[in-house]
């Protein structure tokens, strides 16, 4: 049965002299907003959501490269392999059915991949070699938004040295290179998601599923450590969850979000009033 009832939260998070998320159109250092802000994108967020789910034995469809557990080379070839070949009966001359086939890849492909059926996916099967060629757009019902300081970041730079390995076999050490590394001192940042029924009734995400993820946020961070964020730089430190007592929620999360207040240090307040019979659970980070 899928998920039975609206859900919305909030996850705060601390960065201690860390990197939280480079843009490599920018030198790599801390993305920011214009004025001033500190940011972590929603596709970074997924990428560690997806890493803790798959520390949960969940199987995972986008892998990153240094965690792939099925060897499979690209998403190219995973989605080909688990979906059976099904984007090559994308084929008129035989009279299939493209309705029917887009169905089945979405059936078996929200089965098997936890990310497919919560954050929805795109698969495209080319033209050619028996396929007609088509892309079948899944809409996943847990949406995240990107993170913001609560207030303005100050972003350090600094000036290191670095070697790479030489030229030829590899015997012989490059010689050493100047370069920059980033970071932000001190820092507080939210970030909201939502759970939606209705979309969740095509993908099969269920109350299970949902309470999955409920259990990997407050660990977001563990096993992510690397030397732009070293280990303890970066925590969760409060889970706020909010389940309504209805498919279509007893308020909108706009709303929701809204009544929640965060504190430079990390202190919070909710609104009570804002979203009155709507309790708030409080989940420690880890």
């Amino acid at each position: 049965m899928s998920l039975q009832h609206k859900i919305d939260f909030a996850v705060i998070l601390t960065v201690d002299h860390a990197n939280p998320n480079g843009d490599p159109l920018n030198g790599n250092r801390p993305r920011t907003d214009y004025e001033g802000f500190g940011e972590i994108s929603d596709v970074c967020l997924k990428r560690k959501l997806r890493d803790r789910l798959m520390d949960e034995g969940q199987t995972v469809f986008v892998q990153s490269d240094d965690r792939k557990v099925d060897g499979m080379p690209s998403l190219k070839t995973r989605a080909e392999n688990e979906t059976y070949g099904l984007g090559k009966a994308f084929d008129p001359a035989k009279g299939s059915n493209m309705d029917t086939v887009a169905e089945t890849v979405v059936k078996k492909a929200c089965a098997k991949w936890f990310d497919v059926r919560a954050f929805g996916q795109l698969f495209a099967f080319a033209k050619g070699a028996g396929s007609a060629g088509v892309s079948i757009a899944i809409r996943g019902p847990v949406t995240v938004q990107s993170a913001f300081s609560v207030e303005p970041v100050t972003v350090t730079s600094i000036q290191i040295t670095k070697s790479v390995s030489g030229e030829g076999d590899g015997s012989k050490r490059g010689p050493d290179t100047m370069g920059m590394k980033h970071r932000v001192d001190k820092g507080v940042y939210v970030f909201y998601g939502s759970m939606n029924p209705q979309l969740a009734g095509r993908t099969g995400f269920s109350d299970a599923d949902a309470a999955v993820i409920k259990g990997i946020l407050p660990r977001l961070f563990e096993n992510d450590a690397s030397s732009a964020r070293p280990e303890g730089s970066m925590a969760v430190h409060s889970v706020i969850w909010w389940e309504h007592n209805c498919a279509a929620g007893q308020y909108s999360s706009a709303r929701v979000h809204k009544s929640l207040h965060v504190a430079p240090d990390g202190g919070f307040t909710i609104d009570g009033d804002a979203t009155p019979n709507l309790k708030a659970e409080i989940i420690a980070g880890f």
